[in-house]
């Protein structure tokens, strides 16, 4: 259940917290929508006033790689609705990073892309444990100093009201490995996938 006070909903079948942010590409390749952005951004405050700091997901980046477990690509924070592969899911400077595929021969799937193109859609969620955290006195709510990361969600409502799709200039790609697609101009991507899904 969604508590839109706080924007900082726990789920009711995993007890996960969950922070929003918004999609910063989208392109397509084939059968297969790719998208790639941030899902998180280091020091800025969310609307509950929780900060994440730097560096909080790198251990259970690391556990995640030892263990052989990837991060989950689902629909709005829902277990039963894997729509895609994360391929790629980092740290940068500035916070992080994802790329992906979602697999649009799945009906969930081929309903995202359609949404994502249409911009009706167009936010990242992350779902996570807290492991340590502070008192923000400047915001009134949490430094997150570290986080057990379990999925990254497609949603409707981002978290980061500047963090949104938007026509602006070519993206930089943060992470040197992360897709070329992410440097290309939202607008192009979205009208390239919304022709190759109705066509």
């Amino acid at each position: 259940m969604t508590d839109m006070g706080s924007m900082t909903p726990l789920s009711s079948s995993t007890g996960l917290e969950q922070k929003f942010t918004a999609l910063s590409a989208l392109s397509e390749t084939g059968a297969r929508g790719k998208l790639a952005g941030y899902a998180s951004r280091f020091g800025e405050a969310d609307q509950s006033g929780d900060v994440v700091a730097r560096g909080a997901f790198a251990r259970s980046l690391e556990r995640l790689k030892a263990q052989n477990r990837s991060v989950k690509l689902l629909w709005q924070h829902d277990p039963s609705q894997p729509i895609g592969v994360w391929n790629k899911v980092a740290e940068t400077k500035t916070g992080l990073w994802v790329a992906g595929e979602v697999l649009t021969d799945l009906r969930q799937g081929h309903e995202a892309a359609v949404l994502m193109a249409a911009g009706a859609i167009d936010g990242l969620s992350i779902g996570y444990r807290v492991i340590r955290s502070e008192k923000n006195r400047e915001t009134g709510g949490r430094t997150l100093i570290e986080v057990d990361l379990w999925e990254v969600s497609l949603v409707t409502f981002p978290m980061l009201p500047t963090a949104r799709m938007s026509d602006g200039p070519p993206i930089e790609d943060p992470v040197e490995d992360a897709p070329k697609a992410a440097r290309t101009p939202d607008t192009s991507i979205a009208a390239a996938l919304a022709e190759v899904l109705a066509g």
